[in-house]
């Protein structure tokens, strides 16, 4: 599955990172924390979370994950998104709540880390 399909599936806005949305989804990832992020999220993942901030771009660049999607209404500024483009992170944005996007996203056929 690519990032392109969990967009239509999910109806995500896209906010960055729009050249790389043929990306293979190898699993998904849930946290805010982003220490835990570093530590269980894998190359190829998407990344749910509510945080929206420069780092999180950070993060999702450092372990080449697919793509963050931003939960809960929440936006990155205008320098995330600056960066998410520079670093060719998808940076996609729903209102719906991370429990929700994640039981989606499992129902499509993501599996989180084994």
């Amino acid at each position: 599955m690519t990032v392109q399909e969990i967009v239509n599936a999910l109806g995500l806005e896209i906010v960055a990172g729009a050249d790389r949305l043929d990306q293979e989804i190898t699993g998904g990832y849930a946290s805010d924390l982003l220490s835990c992020v570093m530590a269980g999220a894998q190359a190829g993942n998407a990344w749910v979370t509510l945080q929206a901030h420069l780092n999180v771009v950070a993060v999702a660049a450092l372990l080449e994950l697919a793509c963050v999607i931003i939960t809960e209404g929440a936006r990155p500024d205008s320098d995330s998104i600056a960066r998410a483009n520079e670093e060719g992170v998808p940076i996609l944005l729903t209102r719906e709540s991370t429990f929700t996007v994640v039981g989606k996203l499992h129902q499509l056929g993501v599996r989180g880390p084994q």
